[in-house]
């Protein structure tokens, strides 16, 4: 079994770089489906979510081939409509935008129910609305999700999305690329993965306009032909870095980002104690004094990111004062709570509502990961503490932050990656 060892106590200084935002690859590769020629794509970044869905592509018949350690070239050409591979896709959350890859460019597909983190109920109404609205015949039978296109292809249509969905709103401006006609969704996410989605498309000729704002509209085009893209910097990735320095104390410059979509977590930040700089693609974020409570609410796009809750709650645990944080999304994002309990925090959770009542220190132990963020969280928890933190489960980790035992040893912090038996295994022996 693979753990992070933590010795927690010293600030981070230095600089760190940021990857390639995780939320908008996992999109902008099954997207790449639709592409007749050659699309070149860069600054992936290397994490398990995108192998698996480059994995997925390649059982397609897709041709996938690095370039460099950021840059891939997928030729889907000679892509067939076989039905995605159960196994990988049961591993993944954006598994489902196969679903409006192969409706968009064949008129069906056949998907397994996606995987990834549990937050509770996290159902997929939202797109099969869409995509019914659009024509399509969608139905779960037999652990697979079916979807067939009534006349052949996806026709345009106006689709009112009953609740903000980042995942619907990027299912359906993929489905609708190829549809014919015009598709108007109204009440869309504008979360900037949805953006980097539509410029993607539109760099290799699709029509797609009002990404970013609550209405899209997408003129269905015949084809799509190669081209060349860049994925924008990771937003949850730098927020990380900007929170773990904000517990730990020190001075750090995180590069390659966009200040502007980082407001809402500096913003947060700054009133907890931290000191934030914004350059032109860099934050210089720095802390000395002491920690502050403050009261955080997620929601969606410009608001704060659900997706930085556990972060900001670990900086909470050791900030003076009750702080109050409310999650806006999901049902069941508190489940990283009890370990936290085992290091010390004094937290309460009553439905959405998280209250926490800061401590002077955190105190290192054994913990696991129950997910991505709540991983990530813990690591921040882990440098600040006192002691030594061990932290079990970290393949959640590493779905989503590209060689953070590396850029977080580059920043002074003391981590590394151990191997230990396997407790079952050495359980069935003996």
């Amino acid at each position: 079994m693979t753990k992070y060892v933590i010795h927690g106590g010293k600030p981070l200084c230095g600089a760190v770089e940021i990857s390639g935002a995780k939320n908008a690859a996992v999109a902008i590769l099954p997207a790449a489906l639709l592409v007749d020629g050659v699309c070149r794509i860069e600054n992936i970044p290397q994490i398990s979510d995108v192998t698996l869905i480059l994995n997925i592509l390649q059982e397609l018949g897709a041709d996938v081939r690095t370039v460099n350690r950021t840059t891939v070239d997928i030729d889907c050409s000679h892509i067939r409509n076989a039905g995605v591979p159960d196994a990988l896709a049961r591993k993944i959350r954006a598994s489902y935008y196969f679903i409006g890859a192969l409706l968009g460019r064949f008129g069906s597909a056949e998907v397994p129910p996606p995987g990834g983190c549990d937050f509770g109920g996290r159902p997929i109404d939202q797109h099969i609305k869409g995509l019914a609205t659009m024509g399509a015949e969608v139905e779960v039978k037999g652990g697979l999700i079916r979807a067939k296109a009534k006349d052949g292809r996806l026709q345009g249509n106006t689709i009112y999305m009953d609740m903000v969905s980042v995942g619907a709103t990027m299912n359906l401006i993929i489905a609708a690329t190829l549809a014919q006609g015009t598709t108007v969704i109204e009440n869309a996410a504008k979360e900037p993965h949805i953006v980097d989605l539509a410029n993607f498309l539109n760099s290799m000729g699709a029509s797609i306009m009002g990404a970013g704002t609550d209405v899209i509209k997408i003129k269905g085009v015949d084809h799509l032909l190669g081209g060349i893209y860049s994925i924008i910097p990771d937003q949850i990735e730098a927020g990380t870095y900007m929170a773990a320095v904000t517990a730990t104390g020190g001075d750090v410059l995180i590069k390659n980002v966009i200040p502007k979509h980082l407001e809402c977590i500096t913003a947060k930040l700054m009133e907890m104690g931290a000191e934030i700089q914004e350059l032109d693609d860099a934050v210089r974020v720095s802390r000395s004094g002491e920690l502050y409570r403050t009261n955080v609410k997620t929601l969606p796009y410009p608001g704060f990111p659900t997706d930085m809750q556990p972060q900001v709650a670990a900086c909470l645990c050791i900030a003076q004062g009750t702080s109050v944080l409310t999650e806006g999304v999901w049902d069941n994002r508190y489940r990283y709570v009890d370990e936290f309990r085992r290091m010390g925090a004094h937290i309460q959770v009553d439905g959405k509502i998280a209250v926490i009542e800061g401590v002077p220190q955190l105190t290192g132990a054994t913990v696991e990961a129950c997910d991505l963020r709540a991983g990530a969280a813990l690591i921040i928890a882990g440098l600040a503490a006192q002691g030594s933190t061990v932290i079990g489960q970290i393949q959640h980790i590493e779905r989503g932050y590209e060689d953070i035992v590396r850029k977080l040893s580059g920043i002074g912090a003391d981590i590394r990656v151990v191997v230990t038996p396997d407790e079952d295994k050495a359980a069935q022996v003996g």
